[in-house]
């Protein structure tokens, strides 16, 4: 520890003085004021400083200063007996499941593995044996990462996302000549809604792309959402902003090709920059609209009267070019519980009730698995190929069985003609 660092951290500094600085550090964007991992971070920390004070957990705790101090937390009082207090409180709330209690946890440890490297901290209390002893073992489990969709499935969706577009796109381009503007209108922007619906469930049913990496991420400003000049139609592919923080192409395999191209033909977007999944979100849109047409120099009269001529927001958007934004993946996620409920798909999962976007990348690991090994799904599933081995561990157990099995049968077979099986 240098000799300014120790000078202006001293044991006097409360604990959430440091929370800011941390969260800057891990934060993604401009700023490090974006991302998941430090909105998470963000929220285990307050949890962290009000139990610390006294403000969480049974009635008679009162915090980690005695009772004689009227004052924050502050790094003197951390100890590695605090650590193992807190893994106390939080493996003792029976709500949170095993491996969300480590998930918990391990954010706590970070900040104090952090804090040593800045000199708030002499040593790593948090990762000290007894101060992690009262955590329960985790099972190994990521918390929500275990549905996937299984074939029937992915056919039935996306069968019925399929019928239902090409009803919708049918019943716009027969219009008769004579049909009501408005009318005509309308039933373009179902159509046109069908079709992103459609080109969204067939990408994540064959692509296995993280949702996150298809759509707008609120909280990392680098996560905007593909746009088409992103796309590669013809090549068959797509570039995305991976988890491991860089660009990189991803596989259009054949199914989600027709998809897309009957969706962007029926857009027919202003500019390449547009969002391939853009938000249909009225109340968005109108404010979008409105805003942007104004800073155009538009009168409001004039802003009222252009979109009296439209059904929707979302085809003045197309006509005026004013780029609205991708859908979110919490947008995806109510989009895909709207479309499973239509669908009347039969969904057996403990806490999905729907098929969610995670499930059709692991679905299409259990396919590549099966297929062609865990070398080349883990190249196509954009992870190395011992996480992959480790996710679908349950296919080679599988295998291994069926393995045994013979063996057995083989055995059984030499018992029962009286031969020797060596």
């Amino acid at each position: 520890m240098n000799q300014n660092t120790s000078s202006t951290r001293d044991g006097s500094t409360p604990l959430d003085d440091s929370f800011e600085r941390y969260l800057q550090d891990k934060g993604k964007g401009r700023g490090g004021d974006g991302g998941n991992y430090r909105r998470n971070a963000a929220r285990e920390l307050e949890r962290f400083a009000e139990w610390a004070a006294g403000d969480r957990g049974d009635d008679d705790w009162t915090g980690i200063t005695t009772d004689d101090v009227d004052r924050k937390p502050t790094f003197e009082d951390l100890d590695e007996r605090v650590f193992r207090e807190y893994a106390r409180h939080l493996a003792g709330d029976r709500g949170l499941k095993q491996n969300t209690v480590q998930t918990y946890y391990r954010y706590i440890s970070a900040w104090c593995g952090w804090c040593v490297n800045e000199g708030y901290l002499e040593a790593h209390y948090a990762q000290r044996a007894s101060a992690m002893a009262p955590l329960p073992e985790d099972d190994g489990r990521k918390p929500g990462d275990q549905q996937a969709w299984t074939s029937e499935q992915r056919h039935a969706f996306t069968r019925h996302v399929d019928e239902r577009a090409r009803d919708a796109v049918e019943a716009y381009t027969t219009l008769s000549e004579d049909t009501d503007p408005l009318d005509k209108q309308r039933a373009r922007y179902a159509a046109l809604k069908a079709a992103r619906d459609r080109a969204l469930v067939f990408v994540l049913a064959y692509t296995a792309v993280r949702v996150g990496e298809l759509l707008r991420d609120p909280n990392d400003p680098r996560r905007r959402g593909v746009r088409w000049e992103d796309l590669s139609l013809d090549d068959g592919s797509m570039d995305v902003y991976r988890k491991k923080q860089q660009w990189d192409a991803a596989s259009l395999p054949d199914p989600v090709i027709s998809p897309l191209r009957s969706y962007r033909k029926l857009m027919d977007p202003p500019t390449d920059r547009w969002p391939v999944f853009s938000t249909f979100d009225q109340r968005t849109l109108a404010t979008l609209v409105q805003d942007e047409l104004a800073d155009r120099g538009k009168h409001p009269d004039t802003i009222d009267d252009r979109r009296s001529e439209f059904a929707r927001d979302l085809l003045l958007a197309l006509d005026e070019d004013v780029r609205p934004p991708s859908i979110t993946t919490d947008g995806a996620r109510s989009i895909l519980q709207r479309l499973s409920e239509a669908a009347e798909i039969d969904i057996d999962h403990p806490k999905h009730d729907y098929l969610a976007p995670h499930g059709g990348r692991r679905g299409m690991g259990e396919v590549l698995v099966r297929a062609f090994g865990y070398t080349v799904a883990a190249r196509y599933l954009d992870n190395s190929e011992e996480m992959v081995r480790e996710r679908y561990s349950h296919i080679e157990a599988g295998e291994l069985g069926d393995v045994a099995t013979e063996a057995l049968s083989e055995i059984d077979d030499y018992l029962g003609t009286g031969a020797s099986p060596g």
